[in-house]
């Protein structure tokens, strides 16, 4: 499946599961609606996914994890924050830039407007290589 027709489904859901909702809830509990929402779409889903670190040959568990990935492809971060810090961002492109992913969603679920809340971050998409393995990174 594209990239782009996944991006345009994770946004519907996040709209989907924050009109139900509304703000004020706990992180966890958007993050699991927001995986139930994309599976019921046929979506590939995995929560808390570890993401080891690499230094020259060793693969180090720093204890990165990351909140969803979808179809091996997304990354997803969820916040229920009063306001975005610049080390949510931090924390997103960091998580992009271990795991060779180009396309990620910093998502605070605490607003009124959930368009608001939706930050899209796009890493490297001049070189094409969203197919990657990562069958290294498992759910912890």
């Amino acid at each position: 499946m594209d990239i782009e027709v996944i991006a345009r489904q994770v946004v519907d859901a996040i709209f989907k599961v924050h009109s139900s909702l509304g703000p004020g809830l706990l992180e966890s509990t958007y993050q699991t609606c927001l995986s139930h929402e994309l599976r019921q779409r046929g979506i590939k889903v995995e929560n808390e996914v570890q993401l080891p670190v690499r230094y020259r040959e060793v693969r180090i568990d720093a204890g990165y994890r990351i909140d969803m990935l979808v179809e091996s492809l997304i990354v997803i971060e969820n916040k229920s924050v009063d306001q975005i810090l610049p080390i949510h961002k931090a924390q997103l492109l960091t998580y992009m830039k271990l795991g060779d992913f180009h396309l990620g969603f910093l998502v605070n679920w605490n607003v009124e407007l959930i368009k608001n809340g939706i930050n899209r971050t796009v890493l490297n998409l001049s070189e094409p290589q969203w197919q990657l393995d990562h069958k290294e990174f498992k759910k912890s």
